[in-house]
This record gives C-alpha cells, sequence and structure tokens, in this order.
C-alpha cells in the first residue's frame, strides 16, 4: 500500500503540488510564446511531455556509466536526441503546426524543466520512477498551457480548437494573441491558484486548530 502511494505521489507531484508554471514558473519561453491556440498549447505540451519522459528513462538507465565531469553534457545530448526525433515528427505530420510551433519545438532542448528533471530526479532514482514522475510533470505543463491558450483563444478569436464560440458579431480582443495577453493570462492563472493554495492552507489551519 505504502508503494502505491508512493508512486501515486511521484505522479500528482507536477500535476498540482509542483506544477512547472503554476508554482515553479519554469518554461516561461514556450508558455508565452505559443499558447496563441489551445492547438499549439497542447501539441507544445506533448512533445515536451515525450521528450521528458524519453530522456528520463534513459538518463535513469545510463546515470551510472555517466562520469560526473559530462554529465550535464551528455544529458543535453540525451534530450537533444529526442527532441530532433519530435522535431522531424511534428513536420511530417503538419506543416502548418510546425510553422506555428517555429524555433520552440528545437528550444525543448534548453527547457529547464526537463533539464531539471535530468539532474534533481532521473539521475537519483529508478527508471520507473523516473518515467512516472515525468509524467506527472509532464501533464502538468500541458494542464497549464492549455489553461493559458485556451482562454487566449477564446477571447482573443472567439474559438476553442478552430471552431467558432459566439458568432459573426462577437469582437475579438486581439490583445490576447499578442504578446502582452500572454502576460495577462498567465498572470491571472497565477493569481487563481495562488488563492487556491493560500485557501487551502487556511482550511487546514483552521481544522487543526478544531482538533
Amino acid at each position: 500500500m505504502n508503494a502505491q502511494n508512493s508512486l501515486t505521489e511521484e505522479l500528482l507531484e507536477g500535476i498540482w503540488r509542483q506544477n512547472p508554471i503554476f508554482v515553479m514558473t519554469l518554461g516561461m519561453c514556450p508558455t508565452l510564446a505559443v499558447t496563441v491556440s489551445a492547438v499549439n498549447a497542447l501539441s507544445m505540451g506533448l512533445a515536451t511531455t515525450f521528450v521528458l519522459m524519453a530522456s528520463c528513462f534513459l538518463i535513469s538507465l545510463c546515470c551510472h556509466f555517466i562520469p560526473k565531469e559530462v554529465r550535464i553534457a551528455v544529458y543535453i545530448l540525451i534530450i537533444a536526441t529526442f527532441v530532433t526525433a519530435v522535431d522531424y515528427a511534428i513536420a511530417a505530420i503538419s506543416l502548418k503546426l510546425y510553422d506555428a510551433l517555429g524555433a520552440f519545438i528545437q528550444l525543448i532542448v534548453v527547457n529547464c524543466i526537463i533539464l531539471g528533471r535530468a539532474e534533481a530526479h532521473a539521475s537519483k532514482n529508478p527508471p520507473h520512477i523516473a518515467v512516472l514522475n515525468a509524467l506527472g510533470m509532464g501533464i502538468g505543463f500541458s494542464f497549464a498551457l492549455f489553461c493559458i491558450g485556451s482562454v487566449r483563444e477564446i477571447l482573443g478569436a472567439g474559438a476553442l480548437f478552430g471552431i467558432s464560440l459566439f458568432g459573426e458579431n462577437f469582437q475579438p480582443w486581439v490583445v490576447m494573441l499578442l504578446p502582452p495577453g500572454g502576460f495577462f493570462v498567465l498572470g491571472a492563472w497565477l493569481f487563481f491558484f495562488s488563492y487556491l493554495a493560500k485557501r487551502k492552507k487556511q482550511n487546514n489551519a483552521t481544522r487543526s486548530a478544531h482538533q
């Protein structure tokens, strides 16, 4: 039972308690750049999740054979290999999506979320735990991107996944599709999740006082 709880904790860590964007505020470059639509946001999230899981798995397997002096360089090489595979896969699947995501697919290589997981977690845990933790982080990252991308697309284009929601009379907030819109929406979500965390902490303190 304890082992099962431990695995669940590994998965949930990145989804909620240590969400890469809403809690740790990491990966801000792709977060602000590609979230002009829900499709772009989910695509970047899924691509990052794949690279995160694959690289953490391989790093966990090989960490004992990698000299400490060159470990960061080797980690980056492993990550870059999977990023290249994702880059070619997206180009083969949809050139339109590939053009929309632009250079930010290649920049997954330097995403601090992935390198941080490799150094702080994957190199110190067995493969199944490393992959589970990476999956949780990937889901949390994808969820956060979708939250931002969906709001920007709804307000900025009156649509979601390209489907019109409000008809022809809707006046879109064009600013939401521009860089300032990314900051506005991100700030609003950070405030919302900060409020939830503060409220949860207050409720826990109240229950403890009553006990």
